[in-house]
């Protein structure tokens, strides 16, 4: 299968979000012969979008292709579409799928690639959907992935779980070409996790590489982390296998080691005495791990499941602690086994 060639000549989707990751998936989609309908909910970006033919805030260098089409209005972006995607931050999730879901199409799936917990309530977010779209396919996109390599065409893969074997393999087809491989999964619980807990993390990696902690430090710390994460996703019913695949390990990796990860450059902000604010203000995007820290370390907490890292990382973001005293109390727990006897 060639880059341009359809995976389904009969796919027009909807696109939720035009920042970065979803117009960089709106110009993959529109490559690979969808027809895509991209709705933002800044009018003025939108009109940009229409009138550039590109994303010049977030991807200029990326021209849209022919069929990839910038709607003001969310009407017009949900009218007829076979598919819907969203790719809004997750504190937007719920109000985008209220605004949405009466507006779909009887047969329309809904598929989305927010990484994150709702704020406030600490839930995944495919009970959200579930909310607003009991009888309609689901599906969670997420792995290794940074927008500008996407819409660059370098080689990138994800993992698609979804409610059913067909909607996940539907969403594979879509995404699937010879610079991007989908493989696809029926663990959204693990999915869904790994893709929430790696953005604590990667910050927790930026502090220790601030601090000048060094490669063993990280090693140590992504290690660590993944074995956190693996707790937290089997104890709300994710398969251990998911951890070790590309939403876990795979997203891990590259968010806590690229510096395109807003994560980990806000740990390294927040290292070199950035306060939150001031580091959130020179990043200028969404960082995820800032509120998802806060819902991870209290659902470890109602559920007593050790995750001492992303506590950690609470701790900085949240209560003002020091990046250097969170990591001497990380140095100084009880010694203990590395797995569980």
């Amino acid at each position: 299968m060639t880059a341009d060639k359809a995976p389904a000549a009969d796919a027009r989707i909807a696109v939720l979000g035009a920042g970065s990751w979803g117009t960089a998936l709106a110009v993959l989609l529109a490559r690979n012969g969808a027809r895509v309908q991209l709705w933002g909910r800044d009018a003025g970006h939108m009109k940009d979008l229409r009138l550039a033919r590109s994303n010049r805030r977030y991807l200029p260098e990326v021209a849209f292709p022919e069929t990839l089409s910038p709607c003001p209005a969310l009407e017009e972006a949900c009218a007829g579409v076979s598919d819907v995607l969203i790719a809004v931050p997750s504190a937007g999730f719920r109000q985008t799928l209220a605004l949405a879901a009466p507006l779909l199409p009887p047969r329309c799936g809904l598929a989305w690639a927010t990484k994150g917990l709702e704020p406030g309530r600490g839930r995944l977010l495919h009970e959200v959907a579930g909310e607003f779209c009991e009888a309609r396919p689901l599906a969670v996109i997420s792995g290794p992935t940074f927008a500008r390599e996407v819409a660059a065409r370098l080689p990138t893969a994800v993992t698609v779980a979804a409610s059913t074997p067909d909607f996940a393999r539907r969403w594979a087809e879509l995404l699937h070409n010879d610079r991007f491989r989908a493989y696809t999964s029926a663990d959204l619980v693990g999915v869904e996790v790994g893709g929430a807990v790696k953005n604590v993390l990667a910050i927790a990696a930026g502090i220790a590489d601030g601090l000048g902690f060094g490669a063993n430090t990280r090693a140590a710390l992504i290690t660590r982390g993944l074995a956190e994460m693996t707790r937290l996703g089997v104890a709300l019913g994710g398969r251990p296998e998911t951890f070790a695949g590309l939403a876990g390990l795979g997203d891990l990796v590259l968010t806590c080691t690229d510096d395109q990860s807003r994560n980990r450059r806000l740990g390294m902000a927040l290292a070199r005495r950035h306060n939150v604010r001031a580091a959130l203000e020179a990043i200028g995007q969404v960082v995820e791990g800032v509120e998802t820290a806060r819902e991870i370390a209290a659902l470890a907490r109602r559920r007593n499941i050790e995750m001492p890292i992303a506590e950690q990382v609470c701790q900085v973001l949240h209560a003002g602690r020091a990046p250097l005293e969170a990591v001497n109390a990380l140095l100084g727990r009880a010694l203990r086994p590395e797995t569980p006897v």
